[in-house]
């Protein structure tokens, strides 16, 4: 009876202690289970930058299906420009603008600056986005496409009369390329074509080839330094031009972000970055200005 009565104890006494080790085993074969399914997850990388444009150049974002963004682009003067034009700040160009999504990946654009009273329009394609996941994508690629047109009056030239409408408008051709590296980190690719109808001095081409590099670090939880670079290939535009180069500080405040900036280019879309940027940064050739960027929900308020 003893004899019995010892073994049914040594049994339980091993079932208790095995039992520790197989709830283990289960919890581990459970996080093995959850980790292969969100390693077949697919899942898109958002907010590669926080606004649909770095500084100068527009970035991979779009406003996102049914969303009206309406922006504000302000470029004061030079800050070389001295004390009695108070450093730029009595002069300015101004760009009002409205991007709308038709999808999370197609958008359209329209605006109008009066550098030469000029309107643009553009068209927006997310051809591809970043993902990770099951077939994860290591980049995002935006396909752009815009057009301007000036309507400045111009003075006849040797008798010519007022230049045709088709001499007054620019194309642009952009594909950006961006991948997130990181929370804090992003970096844009822009290779890009400006073609322009009508060129007015020697050494300038028609066709201009261009590379544009920008990026985005973010610094605290609601401020990110910028910068983007445009490189045109030489031999498109006259030597008094230069590279368009642009530094600046995104800052997030609740429903809109605010962007800050210092850059060599006045103007405010490709046909006047790109290829007709006059000022030399580095001799104080700098404008300062600002972005204001606010989003509005109307596909919603539609139906």
């Amino acid at each position: 009876m003893l004899h019995r009565l010892r073994d049914s104890l040594l049994i339980a006494g091993l079932l208790l202690a095995l039992a520790p080790t197989a709830h283990a085993q289960t919890d581990l074969l459970g996080e093995l289970e959850k980790q292969t399914t969100d390693s077949t997850r697919r899942e898109v990388v958002a907010a590669t930058f926080k606004g649909t444009h770095i500084i100068n150049a527009q970035s991979v974002e779009t406003p996102g299906a049914g969303t009206l963004a309406f922006l504000i682009q302000h470029r004061f003067g030079t800050l070389n420009s001295g004390a009695y034009e108070f450093f730029g700040l009595d002069q300015a160009v101004l760009r009002l603008s409205f991007e709308y999504g038709l999808t999370n990946r197609l958008a359209v654009g329209v605006g109008r600056t009066n550098i030469e009273k000029t309107f643009d329009g553009f068209v927006k394609y997310k051809a591809l986005q970043q993902s990770t996941g099951a077939h994860a994508m290591p980049v995002s690629v935006t396909l752009l496409a815009s057009s301007a047109i000036t309507t400045l009056k111009f003075q006849p030239v040797a008798n010519a009369g007022e230049r045709s409408t088709a001499s007054r408008v620019d194309y642009a051709y952009q594909v950006l390329i961006a991948r997130k590296f990181s929370p804090g980190f992003s970096a844009q690719l822009m290779p890009t074509l400006i073609h322009r109808n009508y060129v007015a001095l020697a050494g300038q081409q028609n066709d201009v080839y261009a590379l544009g590099a920008g990026l985005r670090q973010k610094l605290t939880k609601r401020i990110a330094l910028t910068a983007d670079y445009f490189y045109v290939l030489p031999g498109y535009v006259a030597d008094n031009f230069h590279n368009a180069l642009g530094l600046g500080f995104d800052i997030e405040t609740g429903g809109h972000v605010f962007q800050l900036h210092f850059t060599n280019a006045k103007g405010m879309t490709e046909k006047f970055f790109v290829p007709q940027t006059t000022g030399n940064f580095f001799k104080g050739d700098i404008y300062f200005g600002f972005t204001v960027a606010r989003n509005f929900t109307v596909k919603s308020q539609l139906k």
